[in-house]
């Protein structure tokens, strides 16, 4: 085993090669990273939020909105779908998990039942219905969600406003956001590098749902403005504060929205060109052409930001969303919208900055940490094994540093102030495998044992103590990482990447260099014996 092989040389060059390769770029300045030639890796280490400073934000889903909004659309639908069949029903009562109406004989009750069914139960996720309808005495119908889907809307809402959120983020350039889930219905969001936690929190507030609604033109604004609002529609205000009456019904949608962009109008002006995918194209030219000579409302969050009149049938599936709007505002309306819209309303829970000042202190103190952490442990080495020994000890270490950096920037892995921690509990580790390795040794030596036999004695006898010690440190780490949120990730990815480093760093350099020594000098001795 300690044979001076082909294999082992070129392998540690490789390593060698690898950590230069990919850790050099992070010592570089951003202008001679530019300048690398192409086919060089330009990653640099990432660090974290408490590392580099930056924003924090803990935000919590309101489920509860998001419910009583879908079945308001289950209101409408029934409302819309009732009226499309000419049936007139007494009422219609609003649950809090749908709707319950009632009619005035039991023909219209069949009739209700078989249309509503129709439409209410199309369109499930994955073929299955999330709403069903049921019959109730005194010509009643229930249409409601099922248990499924009101179970799933909460997780649904929480895993779509992560991605969302995420895109909405990367959108404003902040490098590395750390996006988590935390209990049931909150995200916690750490943006490194954004410095200003209530610009994040206005981006990424933003529900960004897009409609496209009919302006009631049928019933008086002076009535709805008294008090006297029809159930079909609602009262809402344009971008002035001028009240507009809008038909609660949702002809199309920002889910059927392929792609927006900045354009500008037929007058010049700045303005948000969007494109609708083949459904939302296909509704959208059957609602335009039974609409012509009428207005209709682009909807945003509640708020009419333009109300035109329809001319012709529009049947290219695209348009433009005339405003007052700047390149700025348009711009981030568009990566709004591109990013799409979030399923349910985000309440902000707590916000904290970290100053780049603070992260700068944590870095610093963290560096010191690290040097001196070493510096002890080299000193350890020289003094317990002598210059030689300790000598190929610290090699494997220096390597060992400079493949976890590597690492880290290859995978674009995010440092934190526990990943430092982790980083020196590494270096402690892959000592570790070193002192096994030559407490070995010396046993052999001092039993009379000859240099190369008590060389291979070391390595053989001590591997099996060495994989066992370093597998159960991967399986914690590996637990942390899966369980574990945050800085505890942090610490456990920066620990599990330790651990094949330093295997591959602590045994491979002292074979080889242990190999070359006895190949050089054949020593009558072990030194460490003395």
């Amino acid at each position: 085993m300690i044979h001076l092989s082909r294999w082992k040389v070129i392998l540690l060059a490789l390593s060698l090669a690898f950590g230069i390769l990919f850790a050099y770029p992070s010592l570089l300045t951003p202008a001679q990273r530019e300048a690398l030639p192409g086919f060089l890796p330009k990653n640099t280490l990432n660090l974290g939020l408490d590392l580099q400073g930056g924003s924090y934000l803990l935000l919590e889903v309101d489920v509860t909105e998001m419910q009583s909004k879908r079945v308001g659309n289950t209101v409408e639908d029934v409302r819309q779908t009732l009226s499309e069949a000419q049936i007139t029903p007494v009422s219609i009562q609003p649950e809090a998990t749908g709707v319950v109406v009632t009619f005035s004989t039991e023909a219209q009750v069949d009739a209700a039942f078989t249309a509503i069914r129709d439409t209410v139960t199309r369109g499930g996720v994955g073929g299955v219905a999330d709403r069903q309808v049921a019959r109730l005495s005194n010509n009643r119908l229930r249409v409601a969600f099922t248990d499924a889907a009101l179970n799933s809307m909460g997780p649904d809402a929480v895993t779509q406003s992560i991605e969302v959120v995420r895109r909405r983020i990367d959108n404003l350039g902040t490098r590395e956001p750390s996006i988590t889930r935390q209990g049931a219905d909150r995200i916690v969001i750490q943006a490194p590098g954004e410095s200003d936690p209530a610009e994040l929190e206005r981006v990424i507030g933003q529900t960004a749902q897009l409609t496209f609604q009919m302006v009631d033109v049928d019933n008086s604004l002076e009535d709805a403005l008294a008090g006297r609002v029809p159930p079909d529609a609602v009262l809402m205000a344009d971008e002035l504060g001028n009240p507009i009456l809008v038909k609660r019904r949702v002809l199309v949608s920002g889910e059927n929205l392929t792609r927006a962009f900045v354009t500008q109008d037929q007058n010049g002006q700045t303005a948000i060109g969007f494109n609708f995918d083949s459904q939302g194209a296909r509704r959208f030219g059957e609602v335009t052409a039974a609409n012509i000579g009428r207005p209709f409302a682009i909807i945003l969050d509640g708020k009419v930001i333009s109300a035109p009149v329809i001319r012709s049938a529009i049947l290219g599936g695209s348009g433009v969303i005339e405003g007052n709007y700047s390149i700025a505002s348009a711009s981030e309306m568009v990566s709004l919208l591109n990013g799409g819209a979030l399923p349910a309303p985000l309440n902000v829970e707590e916000r904290r900055t970290v100053t780049a000042e603070l992260g700068k202190d944590a870095v610093d103190r963290g560096m010191m940490a690290t040097a001196l952490g070493f510096v002890v442990i080299v000193v350890f080495m020289f003094l317990a094994y002598g210059f030689l020994f300790g000598g190929i000890s610290v090699i494997g270490l220096v390597l060992n540093g400079v493949l976890i950096v590597a690492a880290m920037s290859m995978t674009q892995a995010t440092l934190t102030l526990p990943g430092i921690a982790g980083l020196i509990l590494t270096f402690a580790v892959a000592v570790d495998a070193n002192v096994l390795i030559y407490e070995r040794m010396r046993d052999e030596a001092r039993q009379g044992r000859s240099v190369i036999a008590s060389l291979d004695a070391g390595f053989n006898k001590a591997m099996g103590t060495i994989i066992d010690a370093n597998l159960t440190t991967l399986v914690a780490a590996l637990i942390m990482f899966f369980f574990g949120a945050g800085p505890v990730r942090g610490f456990a990815w920066t620990l599990s990447i330790g651990v094949f480093t330093s295997m591959l760093s602590a045994v491979l350099v002292a074979q080889v260099g242990l190999a070359w020594w006895l190949k050089v000098a054949k020593p009558k001795k072990l030194p460490v014996a003395e």
